[in-house]
């Protein structure tokens, strides 16, 4: 009687086709991933520039600093960054970006903050429009279909 050790040839290749099919089902989901986490970073970017914008109100409120104007904007100092304002809100999205924790992952204008990594970072951004008056707050406009 002969003691068999190990796995014969055909039981190997049978194995690595089945985990070459199981590879090729879970891939596209992984590589979607990627695309999934910039369009919840975009998320997390508005709700920080509405964050930032509420504590830049906060403070131009309580320093009585609302009527400025974009003409005549009025400063207000948020953690040690002077940020110009319009009716107690930042003028542009580069005064917004002052005050939040911005990283190299993505890149400010005046108009918007965008992800640096994105296929497409014109359209995985979101766009920053200032108050127009004390009535009318900022919009911000999240675009992810780049992401």
């Amino acid at each position: 009687m002969k003691n068999q050790q190990g796995f014969t040839l055909i039981e190997l290749i049978v194995v690595i086709v089945i985990l070459g099919i199981l590879s090729a089902t879970a891939l596209p989901k992984f590589v979607n991933i990627s695309s999934d986490a910039r369009v919840a970073a975009m998320s997390s970017v508005e709700g920080s520039m509405r964050s930032a914008n509420s504590m830049i109100y906060a403070k131009a409120a309580v320093g009585n600093l609302l009527s400025g104007t974009t003409a005549l904007p009025a400063n207000v100092t948020v953690n040690g960054a002077t940020v110009a304002t319009a009716y107690g809100f930042a003028t542009n999205g580069t005064e917004l970006a002052k005050v939040m924790d911005v990283s190299g992952d993505f890149t400010t204008s005046s108009a918007d903050i965008r992800s640096a990594g994105a296929p497409t970072p014109a359209n995985c951004k979101v766009a920053y429009t200032a108050a127009t008056s004390t009535t009318v707050p900022p919009v911000y406009t999240t675009t992810t279909s780049g992401c």
